[in-house]
């Protein structure tokens, strides 16, 4: 009888092992797979390809960095090739993949190689971030025409240059993937009144505009379209006003509320890319909460 006993003692011990040991495994298993669920709602824009031009300050600077962090490799277009490697050099630094590409979005010929090597060497584009832009108000009466035609050539010429290299490629990335996505850089000043930033509006009523028309054609290829419109943010656009007035004007609004950061709109590009394919958010109003229009 002992050494009956003794048998079943034995055998019971062993089975208790295995369960213990199944249970372990069964446990190890969750906890790997919660870690990778984690990891992935984390980084939902893993194994995208994100294009965001004007990304050498501001808005641009900070979206590649979120977009990066969102699990994208990104492609930075700007003219300043310095900063560009600098902010290649911070995202790779925090375990990202980055590209500069150094081109004037008001060049069609440097944008369309641009893009063939975004081809070439990462398969294509399925987010273009398209945000270069410059702000230069002044009464109309000054006859700014040089800034002027500098606002046409950047705000909307660079806009539509760009939109001509990467639409064939967001287009083949949603026809494989199932989504792509197309980002502009509009203002508030598309819907709103501002003395002495008539040209500057007309740009931005523009990129608006022009995005709801571009959504009802690339919808259906299931190319999201969105248009972001910032009131004001904190950026090197300020730096570039030359008119005493528009100047006066902007450092009293400083003075009165809190700006928007880039990162504040860069962190609206990232949830607008992260959203379900089926949802396209197709305009988005970012305002400071002091600024009242």
């Amino acid at each position: 009888m002992a050494a009956y006993e003794a048998l079943a003692g034995d055998v019971l011990m062993e089975e208790l092992a295995a369960m213990r040991a199944a249970a372990t495994c069964h446990l190890t298993h969750l906890w790997k797979v919660r870690t990778m669920t984690t990891q992935i709602s984390a980084r939902p824009l893993t194994g995208r390809v994100a294009v965001v031009t004007g990304a050498s300050s501001g808005i641009g600077e900070a979206a590649a960095e979120h977009l990066s962090e969102l699990g994208a490799r990104v492609v930075v277009l700007a003219r300043r090739a310095e900063r560009l490697d600098d902010l290649v050099a911070r995202i790779e630094k925090n375990g990202g993949h980055a590209l500069a590409l150094a081109v004037d979005v008001t060049d069609a010929a440097a944008v369309q190689a641009a893009a063939d090597r975004v081809a070439a060497e990462l398969g294509g584009a399925d987010l273009l971030f398209n945000n270069a832009g410059v702000m230069l108000p002044a009464p109309i009466e000054e006859l700014a025409t040089a800034q002027w035609q500098r606002q046409i050539d950047l705000n909307i010429t660079g806009l539509m240059n760009a939109i001509a290299a990467f639409t064939p490629q967001l287009v083949k990335a949603a026809a494989e993937r199932g989504v792509a996505d197309l980002i502009n850089t509009s203002s508030i000043a598309a819907q709103n009144i501002f003395p002495n930033f008539a040209v500057y509006s007309g740009t931005k009523a523009y990129v608006t505009h022009l995005s709801r028309h571009l959504r009802v054609e690339l919808g259906a290829k299931k190319v999201r379209v969105s248009a972001i419109e910032p009131g004001i943010v904190e950026t090197e656009l300020q730096s570039h006003v030359t008119d005493e007035g528009a100047r006066a004007w902007l450092e009293g609004a400083k003075g009165t509320m809190e700006w928007l950061t880039p990162q504040d709109v860069a962190q609206t590009v990232g949830f607008l890319a992260s959203l379900p394919p089926r949802v396209n958010l197709q305009q988005v109003t970012i305002m400071p909460t002091g600024q009242p229009s």
